[in-house]
């Protein structure tokens, strides 16, 4: 299970974490929880549109869905070994003029990011210890789809995240990982005028895929001009 956050995501995902996720994504392609969300988003987007990927990682959404014929995409995350990974990536797939990567906390670059059709955050709420303000700021940039995978909130979870972060802990590590309530999640996601249409489980995880109704605000249509500061 990988979910952590601050600076010791970055340590966590450094480079040779990095390298051998990516070469395990061009051998076997992307996760099991992400194959679900790719192709939940892929039924119902039909094409076209923007994506904004966060916590993106070497970028196995991005790839995927810009494959799929996604006009652009921007992954912003806070490993730099990651980031390098994804771009290495979107160079051998010729991607590169369509992608935006951007090194950092989400949070911080909220107030300057545009929204965009699509929202994902794969394994990353896990990863944040203040869920509300992440999944606030991130399903308020979503137009049409917001998708998220996050931990199932279960004991056997529980139980396996408590032993990592202890491991962790003792190794110094200041990287942890986080079971934030479901129906917390939802309720935000719903405040914000998406509802819940791709529900998937495995042992572990949840997957979940949100539409913005017909007639709805839509962000990427109705935002302001962008700030300057995140470029």
């Amino acid at each position: 299970m990988q979910c952590c956050h601050d600076p010791g995501i970055a340590r966590h995902f450094g480079a040779g974490s990095a390298a051998e996720e990516l070469a395990r994504y061009r051998r076997r392609g992307p996760l099991p929880t992400t194959r679900i969300l790719v192709n939940a988003i892929r039924a119902s987007l039909d094409g076209g549109g923007t994506l904004l990927d966060i916590g993106g990682g070497i970028g196995a959404v991005h790839h995927e869905l810009l494959e799929d014929g996604i006009r652009s995409a921007t992954s912003v995350d806070i490993s730099a070994a990651s980031l390098a990974a994804a771009a290495e990536e979107a160079a051998r797939r010729g991607h590169t003029e369509r992608l935006r990567l951007l090194a950092g906390d989400f949070v911080e670059f909220a107030p300057g990011l545009d929204g965009a059709d699509v929202v994902t955050l794969d394994r990353v709420i896990c990863c944040y210890p203040d869920m509300e303000r992440l999944v606030s700021l991130s399903v308020a940039k979503a137009g049409r789809l917001y998708g998220v995978v996050y931990p199932r909130d279960v004991w056997w979870v529980r139980l396996a995240l408590t032993v990592e972060n202890l491991i962790r802990q003792l190794h110094g590590s200041s990287f942890r990982a986080f079971v934030h309530p479901p129906r917390a999640i939802i309720a935000l996601i719903r405040r914000a005028g998406l509802e819940p249409n791709v529900a998937r489980r495995t042992f572990t995880w949840e997957v979940v895929v949100c539409h913005r109704p017909s007639g709805g605000s839509d962000p990427v249509a109705d935002r302001a001009p962008s700030r300057a500061g995140v470029r």
